[in-house]
């Protein structure tokens, strides 16, 4: 009986300690007050739930720990003088972002359809090597047909080379993809769930999504490897998404951005070849900047570069995000646009697939549209991740709109600062406008109460 109520207070301490030490991490790691707030909640009043929820999902960019992925190195080969370049270009390159580069070309992919034509495209034509990255790959028809065309190359000789996310990939499992391994391709499983599950770095996904032929042509966006996203047919229950076709000198960096993730998720270096030393044979007119997010790179680019552009706009600040969940800092400068005449507006899915995401956006979208901000709803799922700031910048990437990708995934984006690009988004998201219903629904004091615990409970999600 003795013993046992030793090891009881033993227990008791060795618990309090434990929160003591977790408390003061989240006080020195955490980069919002609110999600700060909301774990020292979880932590204090409902300890047996909080503490073992921070030790699998609360780390950030946790520098401290040796295992924590290195920082990607971008080469810079910018070719807009720092005294031509835009504030949010200039903003990027003092936190190691190399600038804007010209002589690209981007075409849009604005269907799954066209999507899935273009991955075709990209695997059939390969003569060397294919690169991809995706947060899903889904065990489904598309699937299926992406995996078997990848093992076709790889037999023939091709350089293959696929990473997925363990989460998001949680069940294609390597049986699925026996028949690409058998035939050379190499898989890996970027931050498995099961190794480190207590190191606070499952919350931590890889959700980049790119594609990489013969290190020429990159296929990126917001898309991922699944019926719901592309596939050769119309499909009545298909999200709507946008991806496009990248050439030029910009597709480097996104060889540099699959090479760090590879090396960190498997251990070997993908060899950069001296074609893309000299940006390609491309000639274009694009003017594009790559923006990686996350643990691996200093600071949060594509969260103030968004604030950036909250403060910068003159007349338009077009939104479109399946989860609109942005940090008080971010929402208030969304807000003080709008207040001051800016074209702010906000497309989201009239539901999307994560309620708790709907519950948590309603007050943040209700008090955008009390200060002038337009909120639009489309009638089908919208995964694309959007945003056009007045005629001077277009970014589609893999980002979404809310704490999650601005803050812990790893991410990619591409800014674009040329006219004819920046007309070719606006005039995309025209489209989804066009098809959208205008305002949001008044709430009663149920709805409004559920909707402002979801908010507070967003930083965690």
């Amino acid at each position: 009986m003795e013993w046992n109520l030793l090891i009881g207070h033993l227990s008791v301490v060795g618990g309090f300690i434990l929160a003591a030490v977790l408390v003061m991490s989240i006080l020195r790691k955490q980069r919002t007050s609110s999600a700060a707030f909301a774990w020292l909640m979880a932590i204090v009043f409902a300890p047996y739930i909080g503490v073992p929820l921070y030790l699998i999902f609360g780390g950030r960019k946790l520098k401290r720990d040796a295992h924590t992925k290195e920082d990607i190195h971008l080469e810079v080969q910018e070719t807009v003088p720092a005294a031509q370049a835009d504030p949010i270009d200039t903003l990027l390159r003092e936190y190691g972002i190399p600038g804007a580069t010209g002589g690209n070309k981007v075409r849009l992919c604005p269907t799954g359809i066209d999507i899935y034509n273009e991955l075709v495209e990209l695997i059939e034509s390969a003569e060397h090597q294919i690169l991809i990255t995706t947060f899903i790959l889904s065990k489904d028809e598309v699937g299926r047909d992406i995996v078997e065309r990848l093992a076709r190359k790889a037999a023939s000789g091709v350089t293959v080379r696929l990473l997925l996310d363990d989460i998001g990939s949680m069940f294609t499992t390597r049986r699925f993809l026996k028949k690409l391994l058998d035939n050379g391709g190499k898989v890996a499983y970027f931050m498995p769930l099961f190794r480190a599950p207590f190191h606070g770095k499952t919350n931590l996904r890889n959700h980049r999504k790119i594609a990489i032929a013969d290190q020429k042509v990159v296929l990126a966006g917001g898309t991922n490897i699944a019926n719901e996203y592309i596939g050769p047919k119309p499909c009545k229950d298909r999200w709507v998404d946008l991806s496009f076709v990248l050439r030029g000198p910009a597709v480097r960096h996104y060889i540099e951005v699959f090479q760090s993730d590879w090396l960190f998720a498997y251990g070997e270096k993908v060899n950069i070849i001296p074609p893309c030393l000299k940006g390609g044979a491309v000639s274009g007119e694009g003017v594009m900047q790559v923006v990686p997010s996350g643990p691996d790179v200093p600071r949060d680019p594509v969260h103030d570069a968004m604030l950036t552009a909250a403060f910068t706009a003159e007349k338009r600040l077009w939104i479109v995000t399946p989860y609109y969940v942005p940090d008080e800092a971010l929402a208030q400068a969304l807000r003080l646009a709008a207040l001051r005449g800016v074209d702010v507006r906000v497309v989201v899915p009239g539901k999307s697939n994560h309620l708790l995401a709907d519950l948590a956006r309603g007050t943040h979208l209700r008090e955008l549209e009390e200060c002038g901000g337009v909120i639009l709803k489309f009638p089908h799922m919208v995964h694309a991740k959007v945003v056009v700031v007045d005629n001077r910048l277009a970014v589609v990437g893999s980002a979404n709109m809310d704490m999650r990708s601005l803050f812990l995934n790893y991410e990619i984006v591409m800014f674009s600062y040329s006219d004819p690009d920046v007309e070719a988004v606006k005039q995309w998201v025209k489209g989804l406008i066009n098809e959208s219903r205008e305002g949001t629904q008044h709430v009663g004091f149920v709805r409004d109460t559920v909707e402002g615990v979801a908010r507070l409970v967003a930083p965690l999600l």
